[in-house]
């Protein structure tokens, strides 16, 4: 490594550094959005699976738990940090790949500047390990690359199994990486050795608690995932949602930069063929297939979470194209703007997010998720919960609960009355607890909770309840007092992947 390397290297690390501590800052400030809520809950039943979702996303705000408490910095401080490991291994695998400590810089910076990894990270989702393992996965198949050596293909099912472990998009990794061994000649050997078959027994092996789960749970997260393949009929709304929200969740100037560098890809750009086609197999296979669902479904932005690191690598490739002068300077003005102008956007979501500032308190779309009003909210409903000298609160559904669990007294009785499979890991209540007086939150409603009424000898209104970011109410929750229940407290009716009633 040249003097010249060292130095943009340490500019790279600072730069990482400094994006990484601005996030530690939005996490410990930023309330929980209702997901990270109902996942910590996860992490204080950890098991080999979960309804929605695999485990990892529960032992990463498990390890920040340990570290900094049950706090909004202490459930995200994992997710955050996560970024330091993935930086690394987008680092050295375009470094392996392209020969360039310049052009693995740029990426490292870019993956970094997109509110994917951001935001993605900041909020701990199930998407920030698997981005982590995506970013592995890429490191390990440039180390089969670079040096031949058959080991690496354990690696290689190591990472897989963790990206497996975060979502089960990660399977889509098998496709990519069998079209990468088809494509280029010289890699087709592999297939003749024993080495990446042993690296798939050992992403098998990763991934086994989460079989084991399934089956010990008739199968139900499975059927619940992977059931979003079914084609009820096609349209293309969803796939006009899709484009707009990359090119947000990219942000602009690294998507316009991404989606120039996939043109250097198919153009011979820098680095060698069997390089250039990785890029685009861990890539393409996943975006293809998301652009098919979004003909019959919606597609959830964070989604694409997993080929964000290799479209990182394709925006740094962009520099290195054979444009025209037009091009070239969209190209220069895209890569100097580029971190600091999504350092500043993360800024004014986070303080957009907390305040409502920048809309002068109206409402936008993050007011639902963030959970800002909530701590004030959950200390009235705990004055009503001792006024009336209730055991147990109940709440209607996953998010509600979650909040009240994380900003209630710790050590709180909180329940969803309804969809216990979602609860299937967590000690059951003491049965005393539901027999006493209870507190039923929801969301105002027109008819209250008229479905309630035959299921408990009393349901009386006591009060309702506002959750506000500064003078905008967000929402008004409605406390009602339930006592006698008539066949148990909780609806204990199976979901709707195993015939249920619908959510």
């Amino acid at each position: 490594m040249t003097p010249h390397d060292w130095k943009a290297g340490r500019g790279v690390v600072l730069a990482v550094g400094a994006m990484v501590l601005l996030r530690l800052i939005g996490a410990a400030v930023t309330p929980l959005t209702f997901d990270e809520a109902y996942y910590w809950t996860w992490s204080k039943h950890l098991a080999g699976g979960y309804y929605d979702h695999p485990p990892m996303v529960a032992l990463v705000i498990r390890l920040g738990t340990m570290f900094a408490g049950d706090t909004q910095l202490g459930v995200r401080l994992a997710s955050v940090l996560l970024a330091l490991p993935m930086s690394w291994a987008v680092y050295r695998a375009t470094e392996i790949l392209f020969g360039s400590a310049l052009i693995a810089g740029r990426a490292t910076l870019l993956l970094n500047a997109t509110l994917m990894v951001a935001v993605g990270t900041l909020i701990v989702t199930p998407d920030a390990p698997l981005m982590v393992a995506s970013s592995f996965v890429l490191f390990c198949l440039a180390k089969v690359l670079q040096t031949g050596r058959g080991p690496w293909w354990l690696a290689v099912g190591a990472a897989v199994g963790a990206a497996l472990l975060s979502k089960y998009t990660a399977l889509l990794f098998g496709v990519g990486i069998l079209a990468w061994l088809l494509a280029v000649p010289k890699l087709r050997s592999w297939l003749r050795s024993p080495w990446p078959y042993a690296g798939g027994v050992v992403a098998f092996a990763v991934f086994a608690p989460v079989i084991a789960w399934n089956a010990q749970h008739q199968w139900v997260s499975f059927i619940k995932q992977f059931g979003r393949a079914r084609v009820d009929g096609l349209t293309l709304r969803f796939l006009v949602e899709l484009i707009p929200a990359q090119f947000g969740f990219a942000t602009p100037l690294v998507f316009i930069l991404g989606a120039m560098g996939l043109i250097v890809l198919m153009r011979r750009g820098p680095g060698d063929a069997p390089a250039r086609a990785l890029v685009n197999a861990l890539f393409w296979p996943i975006v293809l297939y998301f652009v098919w669902h979004s003909l019959h479904s919606r597609v959830e932005a964070n989604w694409l979470g997993p080929v964000y690191p290799t479209f990182a690598i394709a925006a740094a490739l962009a520099l290195d194209g054979q444009w025209n002068a037009r091009n070239r300077r969209t190209v220069e003005f895209c890569a100097r703007w580029a971190v600091p102008g999504a350092v500043a956007l993360l800024i004014v979501l986070m303080v957009q997010a907390n305040t409502g500032w920048f809309t002068g308190y109206r409402r936008d779309p993050s007011v639902k998720h963030v959970g800002v009003g909530w701590r004030e909210l959950a200390a009235a409903i705990e004055v009503e919960r001792q006024r009336v000298g209730a055991s147990c609160v109940l709440g209607s559904d996953y998010g509600t609960v979650g909040w009240l669990t994380f900003y209630l007294p710790p050590g709180t009785c909180v329940q969803q009355r309804s969809q216990r499979i979602r609860w299937v890991n967590m000690t059951e209540p003491d049965p005393a607890l539901l027999q006493g007086r209870l507190l039923y939150v929801d969301e105002v409603r027109p008819d209250g909770p008229a479905a309630l009424k035959p299921l408990f000898v009393r349901v009386e209104k006591l009060i309702e309840l506002p959750r506000r970011r500064g003078p905008l109410v967000i929402e008004t929750y409605e406390i009602d007092l339930l006592e006698g229940a008539k066949g148990g407290a909780l609806d204990r009716s199976p979901p709707p992947e195993l015939g249920g009633p619908p959510d």
